[in-house]
């Protein structure tokens, strides 16, 4: 069974995250097969649009806590393991070409990332995005830090990331982060009227837009990145992310430090 299922539908194609047994956790296998994929949608000139969604009615629960467990042992590896994950999710926005993340079930940390490094995003009503990473002592770092407040304001990103909130469809549309919402049975529809949009625009112009666009909205975005993985780097190897990674796994309530 493919990691990462591939549905061309004309000029559309459809990357789908396919390890629905765990939520579609993003595993270091899943994340390498979905970075394969995007290479090859970015590089292929019949593909005008790349859509992202998860099998089993479910976007993604985030990063595996199996590997999460890992990093707090052995916090030196974040850098490497990050700098494959940024490669990917950044190549999302880079591409020339229009990226949608449909979004069902649950759509949390990484995936909140993930979904976030994409052109659009269409959401389901029901569905439940939160970016939380600072309740387990960690900060978004792959990209979520440096995207969101473009995305959201800066006022609705801090909200999103100190807190640890999480949100459904109708909040995400409220505050920018969903282009597009519907009940989840709609929601294939409302996507495929998004990407028949898309596709109707020249695709010379889509792809110099988003990077005008982009580059406009997040000028300082490489520094940005580095300083994330920076921040991490020192959190990864505090008490407070071993304490949270024990809690999980000992179906605890953390007992943080106070500070």
């Amino acid at each position: 069974m493919a990691l990462v299922e591939v549905e061309d539908r004309g000029p559309v194609r459809h990357l789908v995250l396919n390890r629905p047994q765990k939520r579609n956790a993003l595993n270091g296998e899943l994340c390498a097969a979905l970075g394969a994929e995007l290479e090859r949608a970015a590089d292929d000139d019949s593909v005008r649009v790349v859509v992202l969604r998860g099998a089993g009615g479910v976007f993604s629960s985030g990063m595996d806590v199996g590997e999460l467990r890992e990093l707090a042992r052995t916090p030196e590896r974040l850098r490497a393991f990050r700098r494959r994950l940024i490669a990917w999710w950044n190549l999302l926005e880079e591409m020339p070409k229009a990226t949608v993340a449909q979004i069902e079930g649950v759509c949390l940390g990484g995936a909140f990332e993930l979904a976030l490094a994409c052109d659009l995003r269409t959401m389901a009503e029901e569905a439940t995005a939160g970016i939380v990473e600072t309740r387990v002592g960690l900060i978004p770092d792959v990209g979520g830090s440096s995207r969101l407040p473009a995305v959201v304001g800066l006022g609705n990103a801090k909200e999103l990331i100190l807190c640890g909130k999480l949100i459904d469809g109708r909040e995400a549309h409220r505050i920018g982060f969903a282009n597009r919402v519907a009940p989840t049975d709609q929601l294939a529809a409302i996507t495929e009227q998004l990407c028949q949009e898309l596709v109707a625009c020249a695709p010379l112009a889509v792809g110099r837009a988003k990077r005008v666009i982009d580059q406009a909205a997040k000028p300082a975005l490489a520094a940005s990145l580095e300083l994330e993985v920076a921040v991490q780097e020192r959190l990864a190897a505090s008490s407070d992310f071993a304490e949270a990674t024990d809690a999980f796994f000992e179906r605890r309530a953390p007992r943080f430090e106070g500070r």
